[in-house]
Order: C-alpha cells, then sequence, then structure tokens
C-alpha cells in the first residue's frame, strides 16, 4: 500500500479515520472558501444587493446540479468496494466509466442551468437588481460546470482509495489563486459578480487539471486512460443505483431550501444578505461534519469489499463519537463569535444584515451536530449499498418536514427565527429514523454483499 492509499479494512480504526478525515477537512474548507471569498469581497466592495445575488443562487444552484453531483458517491462506492475486494479490473472499470460520466453530465447540466436559471430566479420572488447580478452569476458558474464535475467524479475516485492528502495540495494552489483573482477582478478592474464567478471557476480549472494529471500519471489500477474511457454497462448501472439516489437527496433538499430561500426573500435584501453570510459561515462547520459522512462511504465501501462486517458497527461509533466532539466544541465557538464573524462579511454601517444573520445563528449553531449525525447514517447506508431507502427517509423525514413547516406551523408566527427551527427539528426526525434503519437492516445488507461475491466468485 502506497503512502497515497489507506487500507481500510485493518487495524485500528480511529486513527486512519482522523488521517483520512483531517485533509479532507481541510480541503473542504478550502473549496468552501472559493464562495466565501465571493461573498466576502463582494459585501465589502460591491454591497448589499450584490451580496444579496451571490448569496441567493446557492441554493438554486444545488438544484439544478445535485443530481449530477450527485452520482459521485457511486463513484467512491463503486471503486471503494472493488479496492477494498482487490479488484484491479473493477476499480478501472469504475475510474472510466465515473469520468466519462462527469465529463458528459457536465455538459448537460450545463447548458441546463444557464437556460434555467433566469426563470428560476424569478419563481423565487427576486427581483430588479438582485435579480439581474444573480443571473450573470449562476450563467458563468454553469458554464464551467463540466470542469467542477471532472474535479468532484476525480476527488470521489482518489478519498475510495484513501487518498485525502493530494486533493488538499491542489485545492490550497486553487483557493490562494481564486483569493488573488476575487481582488483582482473586484478591486482593480470594477467588476461586480461576473468578476467573483469569473474566478471561482478558473481557479477550479486549475484544481481540475491536477487531478486528472494524478490519475493519468498513477501505476496503480486507478489509473485513467484516455483510451479506455467509455460507459461499462455494470458500472454505469451501479453509478446510477447508488448515486442518483443521492442526487435526488441533494435535490430534494435544495428543493426545501429554494423554498425556505424564498420566504427568506420576502423579509427584503437584508434578510436575504445577512442569511447569505451566516450560511456560509455555518459552511465552515457543517464540511467538518461532512468529512465523516465520507469517511463512513470510504470506510464502509472497502469493509464490504473486503467482508469485514465485524468492523462496520466500530466504524459507525467512531464516527458518531468524533464528530460529535468536533462538531459541537466548533459550533460552540462560532455561536460565541458569531457577531464578529458576520463583521467580515457584511459592511458594520449594515447592521441590519447583521442581525438578521445573528438570528439565524442562534438557532443553527445550538444543535448542528444533530445534522452531522444524520449525514453519518446516511453514508453508512449507502456504503453498504443502500441506495433508495436514505433517500426515502430524507425526503420525508427532512424534506416534506420542512416544507409541511412553511406552509402549516410558519404562517401561525410568521418570524424568521420560527423558519429556521424548521431545521432542527428535521435533523433530529431524519437521524432517529435512520438510527432504526441502520439497526434493523444492517445484517440483510451482509448476507446481500456475501451472495453478491459468491456469484461472482463462480462467474
Amino acid at each position: 500500500m502506497r503512502k497515497n492509499e489507506m487500507d481500510m479494512t485493518s487495524g485500528k480504526i480511529w486513527p486512519k479515520m482522523l488521517s483520512f478525515v483531517l485533509p479532507l477537512a481541510l480541503s473542504s474548507l478550502l473549496q468552501l472558501l472559493f464562495n466565501a471569498a465571493d461573498l466576502i469581497v463582494i459585501g465589502n466592495y460591491a454591497g448589499a444587493s450584490a451580496l444579496a445575488a451571490v448569496g441567493t443562487t446557492g441554493a438554486l444552484i444545488n438544484l439544478i446540479v445535485n443530481i449530477f453531483l450527485g452520482l459521485s458517491v457511486g463513484a467512491n462506492v463503486l471503486v471503494a468496494r472493488s479496492w477494498g475486494a482487490g479488484n484491479k479490473g473493477g476499480v478501472s472499470k469504475a475510474v472510466h466509466t465515473s469520468i466519462l460520466t462527469a465529463l458528459l453530465g457536465g455538459i448537460l447540466f450545463s447548458v441546463l442551468g444557464i437556460v434555467l436559471c433566469r426563470p428560476l430566479l424569478e419563481m423565487m420572488n427576486i427581483e430588479g437588481e438582485v435579480l439581474d447580478k444573480a443571473s450573470v452569476y449562476m450563467r458563468i458558474y454553469f458554464a464551467g460546470l463540466p470542469v467542477i464535475g471532472l474535479y468532484n467524479y476525480g476527488s470521489a475516485i482518489l478519498r475510495a482509495v484513501g487518498d485525502t492528502r493530494r486533493p488538499l495540495v491542489f485545492l490550497s494552489i486553487a483557493g490562494v489563486l481564486n483569493v488573488l483573482m476575487n481582488l483582482f477582478f473586484v478591486i482593480v478592474l470594477k467588476m461586480d459578480v461576473d468578476g467573483v464567478a469569473l474566478a471561482t471557476i478558473l481557479s477550479q480549472c486549475v484544481s481540475t487539471c491536477l487531478v486528472l494529471l494524478t490519475l493519468l500519471r498513477t501505476t496503480e489500477a486507478y489509473r485513467l486512460d484516455p483510451k479506455k474511457l467509455s460507459l461499462d454497462p455494470f458500472c454505469f448501472r451501479e453509478l446510477v443505483r447508488i448515486g442518483v439516489p443521492a442526487g435526488v437527496q441533494g435535490m430534494c433538499f435544495s428543493i426545501s431550501n429554494v423554498i425556505i430561500q424564498s420566504t427568506v426573500n420576502s423579509f427584503g435584501d437584508y434578510a436575504t444578505a445577512g442569511n447569505a453570510a451566516a450560511g456560509n459561515i455555518e459552511g465552515f462547520v457543517y464540511v467538518l461534519m461532512n468529512a465523516f459522512h465520507q469517511a463512513c462511504l470510504a470506510f464502509t465501501g472497502q469493509n464490504m469489499g473486503a467482508r469485514k462486517y465485524e468492523r462496520i458497527d466500530r466504524i459507525l461509533l467512531t464516527a458518531l463519537g468524533w464528530q460529535f466532539a468536533i462538531a459541537f466544541t466548533v459550533s460552540y465557538l462560532v455561536y460565541l463569535f458569531r457577531h464578529t464573524l458576520l463583521g467580515i462579511y457584511i459592511n458594520e454601517s449594515d447592521t441590519q444584515a447583521i442581525q438578521y444573520g445573528m438570528m439565524r445563528m442562534q438557532v443553527y449553531m445550538r444543535a448542528y451536530f444533530i445534522c452531522g449525525f444524520m449525514d453519518i447514517f446516511s453514508g453508512m447506508l449507502r456504503g453498504m449499498g443502500y441506495s433508495l431507502s436514505p433517500t426515502l427517509i430524507v425526503l420525508f423525514g427532512t424534506c416534506l418536514l420542512r416544507v409541511a413547516w412553511v406552509f402549516l406551523v410558519f404562517p401561525a408566527y410568521k418570524t424568521l427565527t420560527c423558519l429556521y427551527w424548521s431545521y432542527p427539528v428535521s435533523w433530529t426526525f431524519t437521524a432517529l429514523i435512520q438510527a432504526v434503519f441502520y439497526i434493523t437492516h444492517r445484517k440483510a445488507a451482509f448476507r446481500r454483499s456475501e451472495a453478491f461475491w459468491a456469484t461472482e466468485n463462480a462467474s
């Protein structure tokens, strides 16, 4: 096993998980800095309307691209399973199917995003100057979607074999470039949202090229050979079976978030700007928790492939314990310094926007670790081969509950605090259902895995 790969099927779990999670979390933090740099520069040099324009696009962008990027979850599980089983041919087929899917899917969803962005923004009660600026930002973003897709799928392949270090280096380089280009385009060239969107895409091109070069140059089974790019029927079916439900889950999240974002927009530009800044700050906490979700996908996938079923429960308990300790501590610190953090994004003169941001953070930060529990169970179930069930649980336990909250509970109070409480309630409800499903269905997953490998060995 070379230094950039990791054997997750033997030895103590917790040191390997932390070794996996730390570079991944730092990589995700750097990726989030792309958007943070956009918001900080825009908020301080272009005003509240530009900040609202960039901030309000997040839920809508996720709505369109989540199906596409959700397939990268399938790539992660598929490569991890074959890697854990020592099936080099299976790893190679999964890699080439995944990369070609990323390229073709990126082009398709790029066109859809460019065509649909303005009509969808209008449906979200966005008007006037904010609408025009948000449309420009989204069109540039979607033009670069094939590049974003290739990075996400390539990174999923590297994570599946335990390599989270090199993506960290690549994103460090791209992150520095993104900040420098943001400052140059907005301050020197006097560009607006078009400048920050362009900086994000150009910097993403750099990290994508570095990931692809890594796959092209490796001598391991996950080496990318352009001549072998094809859609292997079995791999593509598995990619779709595991990835599409994950993408649908993300899309359902986005639909509920779009509905909530539309309600926030009805409170005015200051509420939209404060909500956007608070959401971006919370994102730094979320990526720390999501790193454990990614770890559960890879660790569970490799151990299912190696048929080390006795390690599965230990993987879950390790992830839950470390995620709680880290998320609870960081959430408390963010809550404690919320006013100072919001001041980084929002000009101090926009006091109303800061107050709206604090309102959101007072609700979210107290219960954010529960969202991490929900993601860990989702990662465990997908790593074990369940695809549709986690999606249905999230659909009913989170998305529909939030929508029902907006239409049934919120009208009785009509305050942003009431609206924001829909999140902790839905996180708790969904995490409990997932825990029950995991306890009652994990042995069935082990039996299905045994039957699968018995069939493979016979053939």
